[in-house]
């Protein structure tokens, strides 16, 4: 597999030029984030905006936020959980949990229910105590 980090590093300039740009985000809900192209095992986006989805756990600041990102692929372990999502399964991937800058997010997709927040909550603590 080839990696792509030299589109990525171009697309991450120009999110970085607008990160001046608010955008208003709250917890709980779903949005398209540019992850981008990384190494390893860490989680990688996507597509020409090297994205996927991720629900906002915890905004930390007008321009950050907890991040959990999110696959229609259906993850079986402690470090995931299941969610509904418009009429779909996905999952939750608590073991790559990050902080991130809301200037990656470009579309909002939707919000989780509180059930299912409450079930990504409780695997988080679970996973992290």
């Amino acid at each position: 597999m080839i990696k792509n980090f030299l589109e990525w590093i171009g697309l991450k300039e120009k999110l970085d030029s607008n990160s001046e740009k608010p955008v208003y985000f709250n917890e709980m809900e779903i949005w398209w984030a540019a992850l981008g192209e990384n190494i390893g095992v860490e989680i990688n986006g996507n597509g020409e905006m090297f994205s996927r989805p991720v629900l906002i756990y915890k905004k930390i600041s007008p321009g950050s936020f907890l991040a959990v990102p999110l696959s229609t692929q259906i993850k079986q372990g402690s470090w995931y959980t299941e969610l509904d999502f418009k009429e779909a399964k996905i999952s939750a991937n608590l073991a790559q949990i990050r902080i991130m800058s809301s200037a990656r997010l470009y579309d909002k997709m939707g919000e989780a229910n509180i059930e299912d927040f409450e079930k990504v909550k409780s695997g988080f603590l679970r996973l992290y105590s």
